[in-house]
């Protein structure tokens, strides 16, 4: 059994002794921290609260209305819903927060308890911190009996999402409509399953073919939108019948495309071809995380913005875009953040936008990807013992490459020609990912090679 507390939440395995797993004790015990917090730093009584369609997630959102009910806390349910929808959702109810109830792409017997400050944005490190706080030393005192917060459910929020969609500037219903497109759609069985096609139907789509879309959170795949788990969309594309497939994560805020062909259209081009579309329009800066494609600088560039680097997480991504005024951002995942919509990753948004840029593109998916630079990300890891310093590792690999472009905001990111290396440590075991880019497959695990001997040379001396 496994329970990870972080700062941006709390995320385990259902089931197991309290404190070992994601348990009922557990549950409580966090979302009364967490609503005392909202309680006392905005005197806001009202939380917004939205799941997936994970097996465990009415057991997981009865707990934890309950709690906020019992902290005095009114209670806006919005049910089986969505990340970004319960983002929008939480200043649109002038609410204090919102919890997501989601391990986003874990497996099934994950789910998780992601905060929202009165933004709808993702708590910062320092607010998650203080909730950590309050849930280790129970920090919290219930409300009197005719004090208990009220329950109100809230069913529409999925069409209202789905309105903001529609009514964005950039999102062109008729040229979509146009084009006549026909999609495949694989929502991995949770609440994209409901959304997506209601979206597609509603921006015009002509052929929408569900795969996996009854919101019943047996996931028929492993949830995370990589191309080794997207088999059987892939082998229904290429049967040539279809214009692209869409995939969504669990709680919708990733977005997948698919090529005609069934060839993965890469998670990290979703944001390049939508930021391009964005850039085209609204002149502006852009930002995603340092282990994103350089694709994302070479297109913003070519459009005469700043592209901007930020630390891996998508509350670090959001204050740099707010930082350079960006247009759009987001992360290689296949997470775009919009801000004209709202500073979170939403796939609902992404979809609009990405649909409307491919049908004023006016050819094949498979072709739209053609014109933008390639690139390829090599993903590695080195397991170390726990007695080895890894910080000193990662200084001593900083000075070894000290004349090359260095960013160190978060691990060590080397720059080159038109490649580039990240390391970063993990926060819970003795491990150094790897990441590197570069124009071929080839040179990207070299150059990946290159630096975990680099590493183990630096290991080596360290134990002499």
């Amino acid at each position: 059994m496994s329970l990870i507390k972080s700062i941006s939440g709390i995320r385990g395995t259902i089931g197991g002794k309290a404190g070992e797993g994601l348990t009922p004790i557990d549950v409580v015990k966090f979302t009364a921290a967490y609503g005392a917090w909202v309680l006392e730093k905005t005197g806001n009584s009202k939380i917004v609260i939205g799941r997936d369609a994970r097996l465990s997630g009415e057991m997981v959102s009865k707990l934890v209305s309950a709690t906020l009910q019992g902290l005095g806390i009114h209670v806006i349910d919005l049910g089986l819903s969505t990340t970004p929808t319960v983002e929008l959702a939480v200043p649109a109810e002038k609410a204090g927060g919102g919890i997501i109830l989601t391990a986003s792409h874990n497996p099934i017997q994950w789910n998780a308890l992601k905060l929202l400050n009165a933004k709808g944005e993702f708590i910062s490190d320092a607010e998650g911190k203080d909730i950590l706080e309050k849930a280790e030393t129970e920090d919290f005192s219930f409300a009197e009996v005719k004090k208990l917060g009220a329950y109100t459910p809230i069913d529409d929020y999925l069409d209202r999402h789905i309105k903001h969609v529609l009514d964005l500037e950039l999102v062109d219903v008729e040229a979509i409509k146009a084009r006549g497109f026909k999609v495949v759609v694989d929502a991995v069985n949770s609440t994209g399953g409901i959304v997506v096609p209601k979206l597609l139907k509603a921006l015009g789509v002509e052929v929408i073919e569900e795969m996996y879309c009854t919101p019943d959170g047996h996931f028929p795949h492993n949830p995370e939108p990589l191309p080794e788990n997207l088999r059987d969309i892939s082998q229904k594309l290429e049967k040539g019948n279809f214009d692209l497939g869409i995939v969504v994560d669990p709680d919708v805020d990733r977005l997948a495309l698919i090529n005609e062909d069934g060839s993965p259209f890469g998670e990290e081009y979703t944001l390049v071809a939508v930021a391009d579309y964005v850039l085209s329009h609204t002149k502006g800066n852009t930002v995603s995380n340092l282990s994103s494609t350089r694709a994302l600088r070479d297109v913003t560039e070519k459009r005469g913005g700043t592209y901007t680097a930020a630390a891996v997480g998508e509350v670090n991504v959001v204050s740099q875009m707010k930082a350079v005024d960006a247009v759009i951002g987001g992360e290689g995942n296949g997470g775009i953040i919009y801000p004209t919509s709202h500073y979170g990753r939403d796939a609902l948004v992404g979809i609009g936008l990405f649909l409307t840029h491919l049908a004023k593109f006016g050819k094949s998916i498979s072709r739209l990807r053609a014109t933008y630079p390639n690139y390829y990300i090599s993903k590695n890891k080195i397991e170390l013992t726990p007695e080895i310093n890894v910080d000193k590792i990662l200084s001593e690999i900083r000075e070894k490459y000290k004349k090359q472009p260095i960013n160190d905001i978060d691990g060590v990111k080397i720059e080159f020609e038109k490649e580039w290396v990240h390391l970063r440590k993990s926060n819970t075991e003795p491990i150094i990912r790897i990441y590197a880019e570069s124009d071929s497959e080839s040179k990207a695990e070299h150059l990946a090679k290159k630096i975990m001997q680099d590493i183990k040379e630096v290991v080596s001396a360290s134990l002499i």
